[in-house]
């Protein structure tokens, strides 16, 4: 059974920084794109961040852009969101996404992905 488990949320004041962490766990996602999504209340899950299966190419939404970056640790199974300089906007319940699609590219769309987290969340007060 594939499990995906985020950690590393909580209470930060603005410009502060966060790391959060994503571990799968039954099967191996080292040829799969990850990514990082967002959802504040009342609002749809939005696009963050994704890798490639290597790490060698990234993306990221424009409103995090030089503030977050995303890596992947293979041999751990393990993707990771550094987070600098938090905003307030940036509070959200923040899920990690692994793809079943092989492949060197990353996603930005929700139904790209097929394996999901329960969520983190992260809260950032001015």
């Amino acid at each position: 059974q594939v499990e995906v488990v985020e950690s590393g949320g909580g209470l930060v004041q603005a410009g502060e920084s966060l790391r959060l962490s994503c571990a799968a766990s039954g099967r191996s996602f080292s040829n799969n794109a990850m990514g990082w999504f967002r959802q504040a209340p009342g609002e749809e899950r939005k696009f963050v961040a994704a890798i490639s299966w290597n790490g060698g190419s990234t993306g990221y939404a424009d409103s995090v852009k030089g503030r977050f970056t995303i890596s992947r640790d293979n041999a751990k199974n393990t993707v990771y969101l550094q987070m600098d300089s938090l905003k307030p906007e940036d509070t959200a319940v923040y899920y990690c996404a692994a793809s079943d699609t092989y492949g060197r590219y990353w996603f930005r769309r929700v139904d790209e992905y097929q394996y999901w987290g329960q969520g983190t969340q992260v809260t950032v007060s001015s």
